[in-house]
């Protein structure tokens, strides 16, 4: 099968749906698919084009046996409304063309946010005559909108306008979480048009270690530490203020150490709240390369999910998984309606507290410390619920499941098309 990736994000970006459309795509070649991808220029999380990718205006190469095929994009580190659009309006324009050059796809796999890259998208699968599978990642404008992040009453208009022609136009609709099938279906959307597929964790890569001579203990003078780590966006959604003001709450712990890994500028902003709350038992630190991703993950005993209050219930951030593979115990400050809260509950794997409450995650990490063993327990748990429900040969198996079955459908509707209006003795005047 020939199938068409168009998604925003990529390797070599770090975080989020890069390293996932990565993987799957790299999987389904293994498994003697065709694929190639068309992609902006990676920019993520800095919001900056990588340098390599600067200047240009196209760029085809291959990796892995994936064909990617990248196109400029407008970015700028501190975007504003107009910054934004041009954004998507860049990616939409640009993209088309890449995708234009190259095989004809059985299939095409779209994946939003962006919602505006929905218009190219089903503008190809009406000339390729292919079937556009939607995987939904975020719903936009609701997300936004809830979040306070997107005011614009004209601009929101447009993107419900996008959104329901994004839903209607789409063969096929996978989302990550439950929560979001309620939500497709509550703006009529059929149920029989959506699968869910959980966003999955290479659980051979992202596999527990042990802490002792671990590397990342050493560099950062954590050993015979009780180390609490994030890992992964500073945004506006995750509020990550909570997390300063438990570790403030828990200084004069010295054995309790919060480690907070992310993007160097977001990390320079978290600093000065460091300052201010006089937290010395918080540790700021850059991402670190994608290869020592498991041993960082490995050198701490919790993981932290962090959330806002106001987040969507379908929320389910990409992390979730991550921090269950690990085999380290995961504290939850989100929403106890949402899917992250759903998933932490159903593996045993962690626990949830409330969000943007930095007593209530103080009280729950101090409480932790003091029992070892069942912190132990919780990692364990949490690291076989990843094996069987968020494995990436599982996800693999799914998505080309749904791409074969969208493809067949498609076929039988055409050819029933052919057979009403060619073969019929009413149609043909006989």
């Amino acid at each position: 099968m020939r199938i068409l990736i168009y998604a925003y994000n990529y390797y070599p970006e770090p975080i989020g749906i890069a390293p996932l459309m990565t993987e799957l795509a790299e999987g389904l070649v293994s498994k003697g698919h065709e694929v190639r991808v068309v992609t902006g220029m990676p920019n993520y999380p800095q919001r900056q084009i990588y340098e390599g990718y600067r200047n240009k205006l196209y760029l085809t190469e291959e990796r892995n046996g994936v064909t990617i095929q990248r196109s400029y994009i407008w970015v700028k580190p501190r975007p504003s409304l107009l910054d934004r659009i041009l954004l998507d309006g860049s990616f939409v324009l640009t993209s088309f063309v890449q995708a234009l050059r190259g095989w004809r796809p059985d299939v095409i796999l779209l994946t939003v946010p962006p919602l505006p890259v929905c218009v190219p998208a089903t503008v190809l699968g009406w000339i390729y005559n292919a079937p556009v599978v939607l995987n939904v990642q975020d719903i936009l404008p609701e997300a936004a909108v809830h979040l306070g992040l997107l005011r614009n009453q004209p601009l929101i208009k447009v993107l419900e306008k996008l959104e329901k022609f994004a839903y209607r136009s789409a063969h096929t609709i996978s989302v990550i979480a439950d929560g979001f099938i309620d939500n497709l279906v509550g703006k009529g959307v059929s149920a029989s048009k959506i699968t869910c597929i959980p966003n999955w964790v290479d659980t051979q890569f992202i596999r527990p270690l042990p802490k002792t001579n671990n590397a990342f203990r050493k560099a950062h003078g954590l050993e015979d530490k009780f180390v609490v780590m994030y890992s992964g966006n500073i945004a506006l959604t995750q509020g990550l203020e909570t997390v300063i003001q438990a570790a403030a709450q828990l200084k004069h712990q010295s054995e309790i150490v919060f480690v907070i890994v992310g993007e160097s500028k977001a990390i320079a902003k978290l600093q000065e709240l460091c300052n201010h709350y006089g937290t010395d038992n918080v540790k700021l630190l850059p991402f670190q390369p994608r290869e020592k991703l498991p041993e960082m993950l490995s050198a701490a005993d919790v993981g932290l999910i962090v959330q806002k209050r106001n987040v969507v219930s379908f929320n389910m951030p990409s992390k979730t998984q991550v921090l269950l593979a690990s085999g380290r115990a995961v504290v939850a400050s989100v929403p106890s309606t949402g899917s992250a809260a759903k998933a932490i509950e159903k593996s045993h794997g962690g626990v949830v507290v409330e969000p943007e409450n930095a007593e209530a995650l103080a009280n729950t990490l101090f409480q932790l410390y003091q029992n070892p063993q069942l912190v132990e327990t919780l990692g364990h748990q949490g690291r076989q619920f990843a094996l069987e429900r968020y494995s990436f040969e599982q996800a693999l198996n799914q998505y080309e499941a749904l791409f074969k079955q969208a493809t067949a459908r498609s076929t039988i509707k055409e050819a029933d098309l052919v057979e009403t209006y060619t073969l019929s003795p009413e149609k043909s005047g006989s």
